[in-house]
């Protein structure tokens, strides 16, 4: 069973950092498309950003210049570096990944538990 877990959130002043991080557990054989999305309180959830295996990536106009997705391919992992972080970034973030658990299987979309982000004015 593959698991995505997070770590990384926190409480920050408006204008703080904070880095985000995601790794499956289980059994994995390839991964495509890995993201992170977030969902604030009375919103939809939204892609923020997206990286291919080739590090390809895609970024909300909202967070263009401030946040950076990167991946680590050899150790599977995603991260979401967050500069001049603003109240509106308040969410909770989720990380998302294309995965192939097996060799004769297909891609499948995984989801984290999410971790919250505060950005306090």
């Amino acid at each position: 069973q593959v698991q995505l877990v997070e770590s990384g959130g926190g409480l920050v002043q408006a204008g703080g950092s904070l880095r985000l991080s995601c790794a499956p557990s289980g059994s994995i054989v390839s991964i495509n498309v890995m993201g992170w999305y977030r969902q604030a309180p009375g919103k939809l959830r939204e892609l923020v950003a997206s990286i291919t295996r080739g590090g390809n990536t895609n970024y909300v106009d909202s967070v263009k210049g401030r946040f950076t997705i990167s991946r680590d391919n050899a150790k599977n992992t995603v991260f979401l570096q967050m500069n001049s972080l603003k109240p509106e970034d308040t969410a909770v973030y989720y990380c998302n990944a294309e995965i192939r658990s097996s060799y004769y299987g297909t891609f499948s979309a995984y989801w984290g538990q999410g971790t919250r982000v505060t950005v306090s004015s």
